[in-house]
């Protein structure tokens, strides 16, 4: 081994075959993470609870087993960390809150897959309150800072995890998306991630809901975060229910197609933004992909209002009985500034999906299931269509009240927050796979990733995409982290 050589600089497959080989043991390799954690964390402060005993336990029966020639799993010795919406033997999720946190609990079902896979499971990374914004920050835990510009944020909800896939403290992370909570912080700090479709990762042991629960929400998915797209595979091969192999062959780049969507009213993207995405697509172009421009695949404003109501009554099951009296008060001028043609990002249209009856919900759902009929039909000439994720890069630290904050585009025209929303509508509504991957660096110097939006159950094709990109295009770049 070069003693130049950083083993955390490898992603996981490339740890897990000098773990196989015993060049490195699993306690060595965990140590080194923890270094790393630690030269990184007044920075970052992305790694928000740890469990080293346990930890450090695991690891040294890890290499008594190798030792001896006993069979071990897929991620064997591996260190990784783990969203703190999800629940850890010794770290329940706390989603933010102090009362989550002082209780006991088993591991989430993924979890539980992942340990038994191997891994070394020895940190919770941070989030924002219930998972509910695109910034990481919390009363109990702080703020987490993105590690390509420590003034920004890593984004959200999953942004502790992407900010220590960035900053190389973790080589695997277990993150989940219901308004782009993998994709967005994939997107804002340059690393892969993976939105399955819904139904394939199992969620129990997530918060939200509240712990305990056994419900599988809509719209929420479960899935994994790397800095490569092999990891992408192999990690969510451990965590799902089954279908999806850990190791495939990259596609064939002269044999895709690809739709490109860039253009939708109401949804804005920044010039900046657009031009790394243009370039990415020329670049797909030049190995051979056939990309080709395309109208929104469905009606935009149809598609946002049905999944604002879809969204807004799975928050509003977790509000405080406070609040959603408060916006029920607020049911009767909503629906009058609706009928004046209030658009779906309004408060209006907040307000009444927080409060969703089951008559509205039951329409929203019915124009989800035909839009997804539509989706069918324009996925039906493409292997996948190439979208934003995000208007911005990753944008300054903000912890004003949400209808306080702006998104400021790099012109100087300012956007409202919630259009951040946007681009990722169409996935989650329609319940599809998404894989997210790094296209290059903005003016500002930041990363730009794009989602590729696939076919129901079209996870495994996506992710052979993605490796195909990450092997002959580009993949991830590591940021100058300041320690």
């Amino acid at each position: 081994m070069s003693p130049d050589l950083d083993l955390l600089d490898l992603d996981a497959s490339g740890q897990l075959t000098l773990l196989a080989a015993r060049r490195v043991s699993a306690v060595e390799l965990l140590k080194m993470a923890l270094a790393r954690h630690e030269q990184t964390h007044k920075t970052l402060n992305a790694v928000v609870a740890a469990d080293l005993e346990r930890a450090l336990e695991r690891a040294r029966a890890i290499d008594d087993h190798r030792a001896n020639d006993v069979q071990l799993g897929p991620l064997a010795g591996l260190p990784m960390t783990v969203k703190d919406t999800l629940d850890v033997i010794g770290m329940p999720a706390s989603a933010g809150l102090e009362a989550f946190r002082r209780r006991k609990a088993e591991d989430a079902t993924v979890v539980g897959h992942a340990r038994r896979a191997g891994a070394v499971v020895w940190g919770k990374t941070n989030v924002p309150v219930m998972a509910g914004d695109w910034q990481s920050f919390n009363a109990l835990y702080g703020t987490t800072n993105n590690p390509w510009d420590p003034t920004r944020t890593p984004g959200g909800s999953s942004g502790g995890a992407a900010a220590a896939l960035a900053a190389r403290v973790t080589p695997l992370e277990i993150g989940s998306d219901i308004g782009g909570s993998l994709r967005v912080p994939a997107h804002f700090c340059g690393v892969f991630s993976h939105k399955p479709t819904w139904g394939l990762v199992p969620q129990h042991g997530h918060v939200p809901p509240r712990p305990g629960s056994w419900q599988e929400p809509d719209l929420n998915v479960v899935g994994p975060m790397a800095r490569s797209a092999r990891d992408l595979r192999l990690l969510l091969s451990v965590i799902c229910d089954g279908g999806v192999s850990p190791k495939a062959p990259p596609a064939d780049l002269a044999k895709v197609k690809i739709g490109l969507w860039l253009e939708a009213p109401g949804l804005p993207l920044d010039p900046q933004v657009r031009r790394v995405i243009e370039a990415f697509a020329g670049e797909l172009a030049a190995a051979g992909a056939t990309v080709e421009a395309v109208s929104p695949p469905v009606d935009v404003e149809t598609l946002l209002e049905a999944y604002m109501v879809l969204l807004g009554s799975i928050i509003g099951a977790d509000m405080p009985e406070k609040e959603l009296r408060r916006l029920e008060l607020l049911r009767g001028p909503a629906r009058m500034a609706k009928a004046a043609g209030a658009d779906p990002f309004s408060w209006a249209t907040t307000a009444l999906a927080y409060t969703a009856r089951h008559r509205e919900w039951l329409a929203a759902d019915a124009v989800r299931a035909r839009l997804r009929q539509e989706m069918e039909g324009a996925l039906g000439g493409f292997d996948a269509i190439l979208a934003p994720v995000a208007p911005v890069t990753a944008f300054p630290h903000d912890h004003k009240g949400f209808a306080a904050r702006k998104l400021t585009l790099s012109t100087g025209e300012t956007v409202p927050y919630v259009t951040m929303l946007g681009w990722i509508a169409l996935a989650t509504a329609c319940l599809l796979p998404v894989t997210t991957v790094p296209a290059g660096a903005a003016a500002d110097g930041l990363p730009v990733g794009v989602q590729f939006i696939g076919p129901h159950g079209g996870d495994a094709r996506l992710l052979s995409l993605a490796q195909a990109i990450d092997e002959n295009v580009r993949g991830f770049s590591a940021p100058e982290l300041k320690a």
